[in-house]
C-alpha cells in the first residue's frame, strides 16, 4: 500500500475546508432540532448510562415511539460538543468538517490498495467535494455517517494486514477489525456491513479467486477428486471468525431494540404500506433514483418522503425501464468482476461492494425504513461510486486521443461539484432556507410545506405559516399532521373556532381502534397529539372541562404509555379542583419517566394545592437533583422556603434565587424575591439593592416599588419613600396600600393634611367600603381640629365595621374630648398634643407581607403598610417581561404557577405577636387622647 503523503493530506484537508467552511454559519435545522436541541442525553446532568439505554433522539429504546436507532457513540460526541460550547452550532459543524477530512484521508488509503497514486487521489478528491455529502457533513445529525465511515474504513484497513508474509493468518488485525466493526456499529447501524466488504476482499482480492475458480474447486471436492487447498481453508477460517462476530453483533443489536421494529406510517414511506406489486416495483425503482443522485447531484432535497416520488403501481409504468437498466448495468459489472481475475475486475468488485453492501440496510428491500430516499445514507456508497469514476477516468486517459479530454472533463467535474457543494451548504443555514430550497425541487411533498410553515411559525409569522400549512392539506388531504398544524396556527391567531374545526378534521382521519390490535403499530405516535391539542383548546371554556378530560382519557386508552396525556390531564384535573386525581396522573407519568425533572416539578405543584408544602419541597428538590438548573423549580422552591418563615431555610432560598437570576438575568421577579428575603433578615441595604435592580429591569413593578417605599418608611427614611410612591402611583394609580402609605407620610412627616386627605378620599372614591381609608380620613379630620366632622366620620366608619372595637373606642375618645371642651367653654377644635396619626405611624412599621394575613389589627394606617409579596410569578399588571415563567416546559403541556396559602405555625405565632403589639399601641393612643 502506497503511503499517503503530507502534501496529499493537506490538499484533501484544504479542499474540504474550502467546500465546507460556510457550513460553520449554519444553525441547527431539521433533524438537528430533535437530536441536539431537544435531546436531554447531551446535558451533563443526564447520566452517561442513558446514552446506552436511549435511542439516537434520546427516547428510551423500550418505548414504542422509539425510532430504534442505537448510536450511543455518536450521541457521546454531541455531548462532548455540548460540554465545550453548549448549543453553539458552529462547534458542531466544525467537528463534522474535521471528521469529513479524516474520512477523505482514510478513503485515500483505501484507494491506494486498488488504484495507482494519481487515480486514487482523483477518487479521494471527487469524494471530498461530491455534493451528495452536504446532508451528511452540513447536517449535524449526519455525524453518524461520518463516524461510522471512519471506523468502517479503519476496520477494513486493519483487516488487510491479517495476511502474513508467509501467507499465514495474523490474528491481531482480525481482532482489531472486529473491535472497530463494533465501534462503527455503535456510531451507526450500517457499520456492520464492513464485514461483508472484508469477506469479498479476502476471497476475490487477497486470495485472487474468481467465481469460476470457486465453483470448480467446490465441484472437485464434492466429487472426491481433491481436498480444499490450504489457502481456501485459511480463507474459510477467517471468514468464519468474521461471520460469527457479525452474528453476535446482530444478536446484541436485536436485543437492544427488544426485537421490535420502529413504527413508521404511510406518510414516512408510502410504499412500505402498499400492496403487491406496488411495493416491490417502487422499492426497486428507488435504486436507480439513488444511483442518479450520485451521477447527477444537481437537484438535492432534504426530504424525499410522502409524495416526492409517486408510487410505481403498474408494470406498464415507464419508470420500470430505469429499474431494468440499473439492474442490467449492475449485473454486467458484477459479471465482469466475478468472472475475471485481472486488476480491473478486482477494482470493480471492491467498488461494487462499497456501493451495494452499506446501502442494503437503507434500501427497503429487506425491511422498511422511515424514509424513501435519504441523501446522507449515500455517504459510504459514494466511495464505491468515486472508485468507479476514477477507474473509468484512468481507462479513458490511457487512450492517446482522449487523455487531454478526460483530464479536462475531470477538472470540470471537480470544479462544478465544489461550487455546487459550497452553494448547497447555504441551504442549510436555517430551516426556512432549507425547506424553501427543497420546495424548488419538489412541490408534491406535504411535509416540506409543513416544515416551511414550522420555520415561519418559529419566527412568529403565523399568517404566512398558515398559508403553507393550508397548502400542505391541499397537497395531502389525509395528512393528519398538516391539519394539526393548521389548528395550532389558528389557535395562535386567536381563531379558536377554526382551530377546533381543523383539529376535528385531523381527529376524523385517525384510524379507529380495532379490539385486540395494537393501536401504536398503525399510526405515528405524534399524531395522537391531536387529542391533546384539541383538549387543550376546549378546556379554555370552563363548561367543557369534562369533554377535554374525555379526550385525554381517549388518548391514554389508545396508548397507555402516552406520558404527555397524563401530564396534560394532571393539569386539567388541577383546574377542575381534583388534586388527588391530578396527583395520580402525575405519578403514572413518573412511572413511565421517573427521570423527568418537569414531572417532579408538576407533582410539587399538586402538593401545594393539597396544602402539603413539605412534600412539595421534597418534590421540588427531586426535580433539582435531576436538573440543578431547572428554573421554575429553583424559583418556586425558594419561594416556598421564603414563605415558610423559617430562618433556617433563608440561606438555601437565597442561593436558589441567586442561581435563578443567573439563569434568567432579565427576570425582575428573581431580584424582587431576593429583596424580600433580605427584608425578612433585616438586611436593608441588600434589600434596597435587589429592589432597585428589579425596578430597573421592570419599570412599574408594583410589588417592588411598594416594598421599597415600605423599606424606606421602616428605616425612618420616609421622605425617600415619597418619590418611590409617586412612581408606583404613576403606574398604578389605584394602588390602595400605596395611597395609604403616602397619606401617612404626608400627614406625619410633611404635615400635609390636604395631600393626605386627597389620598384617602381617592381610595374612598374607588371603594367607598374601605374601612382602612375611611378611618384614616377620620384621623385627618382630627388633625385638622374638625372634631364634629371626625365624630361623624367615625360613626360612619363604625357602621361599616360594627365589630371593630378600636373604632368604637376612638369614637368614645373623640366624644369625650368634645364634651370636655364644651364643659370648659372651649371651641370644639383640637389644640396641641400628640396626634392619632403620629402614633399609628408606629403601627405600619409592624406591617406584614401583603399575602401573609387576611385581616389586619387596627385597620389604621398600619393596615395599609404591609409588604407586598408577589406570587411565584407576578400577574400581567405586575410583570410584563416575566410572562411565561409560570409554565413548566413539558412536551407542549403547561403547568400554571400555584402557591400555597397555608401558614406555618411560626407564621401564625408571629402574626399574633404583632397583633398584640399593635393593640398595645392602640391603648397608648387612647391614653394620650384621653389625657389630651
Amino acid at each position: 500500500m502506497a503511503v499517503v503523503s503530507w502534501k496529499e493530506i493537506c490538499l484533501l484537508t484544504g479542499l474540504v475546508v474550502g467546500c465546507y467552511w460556510n457550513s460553520l454559519f449554519c444553525g441547527f435545522v431539521f433533524d438537528d432540532v430533535s437530536a441536539i436541541l431537544d435531546n436531554k442525553d447531551l446535558r451533563p446532568t443526564t447520566p452517561l448510562k442513558n446514552l446506552f439505554l436511549n435511542d439516537f433522539w434520546g427516547t428510551p429504546m423500550s418505548e414504542e415511539r422509539s425510532h430504534k436507532s442505537y448510536r450511543p457513540l455518536t450521541v457521546l460526541t454531541f455531548r462532548l460538543n455540548y460540554l465545550f460550547s453548549e448549543l453553539s452550532s458552529s462547534s458542531y459543524h466544525l467537528f463534522n468538517v474535521v471528521l469529513h477530512a479524516v474520512v477523505c484521508v482514510l478513503f485515500l488509503h483505501f484507494c491506494r490498495l486498488l488504484l495507482d497514486r494519481s487515480t486514487s487521489l482523483i477518487a479521494a478528491l471527487l469524494f471530498a467535494v461530491h455534493p451528495i455529502h452536504t446532508e451528511a457533513v452540513t447536517g449535524v445529525v449526519g455525524r453518524a455517517e461520518l463516524l461510522s465511515s471512519i471506523f468502517l474504513l479503519a476496520a477494513f484497513l486493519a483487516y488487510t494486514k491479517s495476511k502474513g508474509a508467509d501467507h499465514s493468518i495474523v490474528w491481531s488485525p482480525i481482532i482489531s477489525t472486529v473491535f472497530l466493526v463494533a465501534v462503527a456499529t455503535l456510531c451507526k447501524e450500517q457499520g456492520i456491513t464492513v464485514i461483508g466488504i472484508c469477506c469479498i476482499y479476502e476471497v476475490f482480492v487477497a486470495q485472487g479467486f474468481t467465481l469460476p475458480m470457486l465453483i470448480d474447486t467446490l465441484l472437485q471436492v464434492l466429487r472426491g477428486k481433491d481436498v480444499f487447498p490450504y489457502a481456501v481453508l485459511q480463507t474459510l477460517l477467517k471468514l468464519i471468525v468474521l461471520i460469527i462476530s457479525t452474528l453476535l453483533l446482530v444478536i446484541v443489536r436485536v436485543q437492544v431494540i427488544q426485537s421490535q421494529l420502529p413504527v413508521f406510517t404511510r406518510f414516512d414511506n408510502p410504499a412500505a404500506v402498499s400492496s403487491t406489486p406496488t411495493r416491490q416495483l417502487t422499492f426497486n425503482y428507488l435504486l436507480p433514483v439513488n444511483a442518479w443522485l450520485l451521477l447527477n447531484p444537481s437537484e438535492l432535497c432534504c426530504d424525499w418522503t410522502m409524495g416526492t416520488i409517486p408510487l410505481v403501481e403498474s408494470l406498464l409504468d415507464p419508470r420500470n425501464f430505469a429499474t431494468l437498466v440499473f439492474y442490467g448495468l449492475l449485473s454486467f459489472l458484477a459479471y465482469h468482476s466475478l468472472w475475471y481475475s485481472h486488476s480491473s475486475a478486482k477494482i470493480v468488485m471492491m467498488a461494487l461492494s462499497l456501493i451495494v453492501l452499506p446501502f442494503i440496510p437503507a434500501s427497503n428491500l429487506f425491511f422498511p425504513v422511515g424514509f424513501v430516499v435519504a441523501e446522507r445514507v449515500l455517504y459510504v456508497p459514494s466511495m464505491g461510486f468515486c472508485v468507479l469514476v476514477a477507474h473509468g477516468f484512468k481507462l479513458l486517459s490511457q487512450r492517446g486521443g482522449l487523455k487531454k479530454m478526460s483530464w479536462l472533463l475531470m477538472g470540470v467535474l471537480l470544479t462544478t461539484h465544489t461550487l455546487k457543494t459550497f452553494n448547497r451548504n447555504w441551504d442549510w443555514e436555517s430551516e426556512y432556507t432549507l425547506f424553501t430550497s427543497a420546495l424548488k425541487v419538489n412541490r408534491n411533498n406535504a411535509k416540506l410545506w409543513n416544515n416551511v410553515g414550522h420555520a415561519l411559525e418559529n419566527q412568529n409569522s403565523y399568517e404566512r405559516a398558515l398559508r403553507y400549512f393550508l397548502q400542505a392539506t391541499r397537497v395531502q388531504p389525509d395528512d393528519i399532521g398538516a391539519h394539526m398544524n393548521v389548528g395550532r396556527t389558528y389557535k395562535n391567531l386567536n381563531r379558536s373556532r377554526e382551530a377546533e374545526e381543523a383539529y376535528l378534521i385531523a381527529k376524523s382521519l385517525m384510524p379507529q381502534i380495532i379490539p385486540g390490535k395494537k393501536y401504536a403499530t398503525r399510526v405515528a405516535p405524534n399524531h395522537l397529539n391531536v387529542y391533546i391539542n384539541l383538549a387543550n383548546l376546549i378546556r379554555a371554556n370552563d363548561s367543557r372541562l369534562e369533554e377535554a378530560d374525555q379526550l385525554y382519557r381517549q388518548a391514554i386508552s389508545m396508548r397507555p404509555d402516552f406520558k404527555q396525556a397524563y401530564i396534560s390531564r394532571g393539569e386539567l384535573l388541577l383546574k377542575m379542583n381534583k388534586p388527588s386525581e391530578a396527583k395520580d396522573a402525575y405519578l403514572r407519568a413518573l412511572e413511565l419517566d421517573h427521570t423527568n425533572a418537569d414531572l417532579w416539578y408538576n407533582l410539587a405543584i399538586v402538593n401545594i394545592e393539597m396544602k402539603d408544602p413539605s412534600e412539595a419541597l421534597r418534590n421540588f428538590n427531586r426535580a433539582l437533583d435531576l436538573n440543578p438548573r431547572h428554573k421554575l423549580a429553583l424559583f418556586n422552591s425558594a419561594l416556598l422556603m421564603q414563605e415558610s418563615g423559617e430562618a433556617k431555610f433563608r440561606p438555601e432560598a437565597n442561593r436558589r434565587f441567586l442561581t435563578y437570576v443567573k439563569e434568567e438575568p432579565d427576570d425582575a421577579n428573581g431580584y424582587f424575591n431576593l429583596g424580600m428575603l433580605a427584608m425578612d433578615a433585616n438586611e436593608n441595604e441588600e434589600a434596597e439593592h435587589w429592589m432597585r435592580e428589579a425596578i430597573r429591569l421592570q419599570p412599574g413593578f408594583r410589588s417592588a416599588l411598594f416594598n421599597l417605599a415600605l423599606l424606606y418608611s421602616q428605616s425612618q427614611r420616609e421622605l425617600d419613600a415619597l418619590p418611590v410612591l409617586e412612581e408606583l402611583l404613576r403606574y398604578h394609580p389605584e394602588h390602595v396600600k400605596g395611597l395609604i402609605l403616602k397619606g401617612d407620610i404626608l400627614m406625619n412627616h410633611r404635615k400635609d393634611t390636604l395631600g393626605a386627605k386627597a389620598c384617602f378620599e381617592r381610595i374612598l372614591n374607588m371603594d367607598p367600603s374601605n374601612v382602612q381609608a375611611k378611618h384614616n380620613l377620620c384621623v385627618v379630620y382630627f388633625e385638622e381640629r374638625e372634631l364634629q366632622r371626625a365624630e361623624r366620620c367615625l360613626v360612619e366608619t363604625l357602621a361599616m365595621a360594627p365589630h371593630e372595637e378600636y373604632i368604637r373606642r376612638h369614637l368614645t375618645i373623640v366624644r369625650n374630648k368634645m364634651a370636655a371642651m364644651s364643659a370648659a367653654g372651649q371651641p370644639i377644635v383640637q389644640t396641641e398634643g400628640d396626634s392619632v396619626a403620629d402614633k399609628q405611624q408606629e403601627q405600619h412599621q409592624q406591617g406584614k407581607k401583603e399575602e401573609e394575613e387576611g385581616q389586619g389589627v387596627a385597620s389604621g394606617a398600619g393596615e395599609g403598610a404591609r409588604k407586598e409579596k408577589n406570587l411565584r410569578k407576578s400577574s400581567p399588571t405586575d410583570s410584563v417581561s416575566g410572562q411565561g415563567h409560570g409554565q413548566s416546559k413539558k412536551l407542549d403541556a403547561g403547568q400554571h404557577d400555584k402557591r400555597t396559602n397555608s401558614k406555618s405555625t411560626k407564621e401564625i405565632k408571629d402574626i399574633e405577636k404583632k397583633r398584640a403589639a399593635a393593640l398595645k399601641r392602640l391603648e397608648e393612643i387612647e391614653r394620650i387622647l384621653s389625657s389630651d
